[in-house]
């Protein structure tokens, strides 16, 4: 896990990459009906936007908030340290979720006026349970496993 400012940008670059990019792959195959091939590219016009709004986000605003809010209900040092990168990965996506999927019911699905609030909570509602498994099963594994390649290289 990230120890100083600078790995905690990187570990939040690369998390964001990840989570972002099978997110919007998710939504656009929700959206048309399934998965289909082109959509892995289609997502690539998405992601730019996306992928800058989540790390802006979640560097600046909703990571500190995470770590305040877990740090007041475990103790750090009294926890093992997966218990508690779950429990702020739990919270992270607690709060990214909806605000990303406002974002993107702004800028991607751009709804009639009168369906906005429906189409933000359906997304929102689809959203969460694929967030949530896919970053305590995966990407956070997986982000993990990357980071720890990288700042252990970079000790040697």
């Amino acid at each position: 896990m990230p120890k100083t400012k600078f790995q905690d940008f990187i570990y939040t670059v690369i998390m964001a990459a990840f989570m972002v990019y099978v997110m919007v792959c998710y939504n656009i195959a929700i959206h048309n009906g399934g998965l289909d091939n082109w959509i892995f590219l289609e997502a690539l016009k998405e992601f730019p936007l996306m992928y800058i709004i989540a790390g802006v986000l979640e560097f600046f605003l909703i990571g500190k908030i995470a770590h305040k809010l877990v740090f007041k209900a475990i103790n750090p040092k009294e926890q093992p340290s997966i218990i508690v990168a779950y429990a702020i990965s739990i919270v992270i996506v607690s709060f990214m979720c909806p605000i990303m999927s406002f974002i993107a019911t702004i800028f991607i699905s751009r709804p009639v006026f009168n369906q906005f609030i429906v189409t933000w909570l359906q997304s929102m509602v689809l959203s969460f349970p694929m967030a949530l498994c896919l970053q305590l099963f995966y990407a956070g594994p997986l982000v993990r496993f990357i980071f720890s390649l990288i700042f252990k290289r970079k000790a040697n």
